[in-house]
């Protein structure tokens, strides 16, 4: 049986502010869909409201992705969602940098630079890592 590939998929307020922090955390690239945009625009295809103009580029108005530039790991899709955040996640991203204390508080600084929020320091047993949130409240750990 073959492995499925996979996308990540995370509901959203702004579809693209989160594409651009989680780009920037992960060191994924984020997708340029003004090609596909203006195509499908000029086609009738996509109703003017459905797009978006952004840093000049042409872009889904209620979605946006990125991908690991390697093709190694799982795309993520960024798609807005009417109704907000209102309770813990179930499911959450682990960022496993293997670093050392004091590199894990270097990443969490340039993480938070790029709009995290520190939540808390954890340890069970040896283990120990730092929770954060993203701009949108998604937590997150790097351990």
């Amino acid at each position: 049986m073959m492995i499925p590939r996979f996308q990540i998929c995370i509901d959203a307020d702004d579809p693209h502010l989160l594409n651009r922090f989680w780009a920037a955390a992960v060191g994924y690239v984020a997708e340029d869909h003004h090609d596909q945009v203006t195509e499908l625009l000029a086609a009738g295809h996509l109703p003017a409201e459905e797009a978006i103009e952004i840093d000049g580029r042409m872009a889904f108005a209620t979605a946006a992705a990125s991908r690991d530039p390697g093709g190694v790991g799982p795309r993520l899709l960024f798609q807005h969602v009417p109704e907000p955040k209102t309770v813990k996640d179930r499911i959450h991203l682990d960022l496993q940098r293997g670093l050392d204390a004091d590199g894990r508080g270097i990443e969490v600084e340039r993480l938070v630079a790029l709009g995290a929020t520190k939540l808390w320091d954890g340890q069970q047993g040896p283990s120990t890592w730092v929770t954060l949130a993203d701009p949108e409240g998604n937590e997150f750990c790097i351990s």
